[in-house]
């Protein structure tokens, strides 16, 4: 049995933002799924139920709001018995830009409140993260708040909607190799090199300038 929990806050005014990251990537699973009418609640969180290759797949969606995502998704990995490493967390990730896929198996929370309520929840940090890069404003806690919020636009819509189908590519194969975190990151995981030339085209195209033939080098 496997869960994947996209994060994000529920509500209209929410939908869209940066911080519904992981709300978008389920409902595209929902979509290619033919479950997208589906959605059922329970134990926090909105839910459809799938088999891949015989084995069952919660998708969820927590209804807690961001802070409180472990409520929802330890709930039903301790109802089921699910193993940490079973649950695929997907989640919007300010340290990388927009358009970039990051899958790790396991780390900190750098910050962001719902990995850090799974984490609580699960009592490990020992589980799969499909982070999806969202860009990070000004280091200023309203600012932080403000760009989180905020709707893709232009050409950081487009990025997310092509990795947001990426994403959920790489889910599709992580059950799809029964949980092979390890053989998910070699083949889908974006090299930040690549995710930078692709913002400096774009800040070139928008300068009306040619874009560099090599993207700037990586500083961490």
């Amino acid at each position: 049995m496997k869960i994947i929990a996209g994060l994000g806050n529920i509500g209209r005014e929410y939908a869209g933002t940066r911080h519904n990251a992981g709300f978008m990537v389920a409902d595209e699973l929902a979509r290619r799924w033919g479950l997208e009418n589906r959605w059922r609640t329970d134990r926090d969180a909105a839910y459809v139920e799938y088999r891949a290759g015989g084995e069952k797949v919660w998708l969820l969606k927590p209804t807690t709001y961001m802070n409180l995502s472990g409520n929802a998704v330890g709930a039903w990995a301790h109802f089921y018995n699910v193993a940490p490493e079973d649950v695929a967390v997907v989640h919007d990730d300010m340290d990388l830009p927009v358009g970039t896929l990051r899958i790790r198996k396991k780390g900190s929370s750098g910050g962001h409140n719902g990995i850090k309520s799974i984490m609580n929840n699960l009592g490990t940090d020992t589980f799969p993260r499909f982070r999806l890069g969202i860009g990070h404003p000004v280091h200023d806690q309203q600012a932080v708040i403000n760009h989180v919020l905020q709707r893709f636009q232009g050409d950081d819509r487009k990025a997310m909607e092509e990795i947001a189908g990426k994403t959920a590519d790489a889910l599709e194969y992580w059950l799809a190799t029964g949980g092979d975190t390890d053989a998910v990151m070699q083949k889908f995981n974006t090299k930040p090199a690549t995710a930078k030339k692709r913002a400096a085209q774009a800040a070139a195209a928008a300068a009306g300038e040619a874009a560099p033939d090599k993207a700037p080098s990586e500083t961490r």
